[in-house]
C-alpha cells in the first residue's frame, strides 16, 4: 500500500471513532493488532499493551466509560513507509469527576496489507491521573 493509502485507513478509523462506530475500527486492524498505551494497567486495566481485536475493543469501551469528548482533532497526518503519525488534540471531561482534560497525543500506526497491526499512543498520563483523583494537578 502506497503512503498516502496508508493516511486514508487511519483516516478511516478516527471518522469511525468520532461516529462511535467501533466495529469499523476493529474491521481496520489485523487479527492481532498490537496496541501500546502508556498508562498503567493498575490504574486503566484496559489501557497499557495488549493484542488483538478482543483487546482493541476492551480498550474503546474502557474509554468510553471513562470519558464524554468534547473535542477530538486529528491536526496532522505524516507517513513514511509502512507507518502513519498523527498529531492530536482532544478534551475530554471524566465522566467520575467532571474534570477536564485537554491534552495532545501522538498516534503512531503501522500498517501492513491495507490492515492497522500496530497502534502506539503517546501521551502524559499525569493530568488524566490528577483528573481522575479530583485534582488540579498532581
Amino acid at each position: 500500500m502506497s503512503e498516502q493509502e496508508n493516511v486514508e485507513i487511519v483516516k478511516q478509523g478516527y471518522a469511525a471513532f468520532q461516529r462511535g462506530d467501533i466495529q469499523t475500527i476493529l474491521n481496520l486492524g489485523s487479527d492481532d493488532v498490537e496496541v501500546r498505551h502508556p498508562m498503567s494497567l493498575a490504574i486503566w486495566p484496559w489501557a497499557g499493551k495488549g493484542r488483538g481485536r478482543t483487546r482493541l475493543a476492551e480498550f474503546f469501551v474502557g474509554l468510553g466509560k471513562l470519558v464524554e469528548f468534547e473535542r477530538f482533532e486529528p491536526r496532522e497526518f505524516i507517513a513514511q513507509g509502512d507507518k502513519v503519525v498523527v498529531l492530536l488534540f482532544e478534551r475530554v471531561r471524566l465522566r467520575a469527576t467532571s474534570r477536564v482534560v485537554e491534552s495532545e497525543h501522538v498516534h503512531v500506526f503501522t500498517l501492513r496489507n491495507g490492515k492497522v497491526v500496530q497502534w502506539d499512543e503517546y501521551q502524559d498520563t499525569a493530568p488524566f491521573i490528577a483528573a481522575m483523583r479530583d485534582q488540579e494537578a498532581i
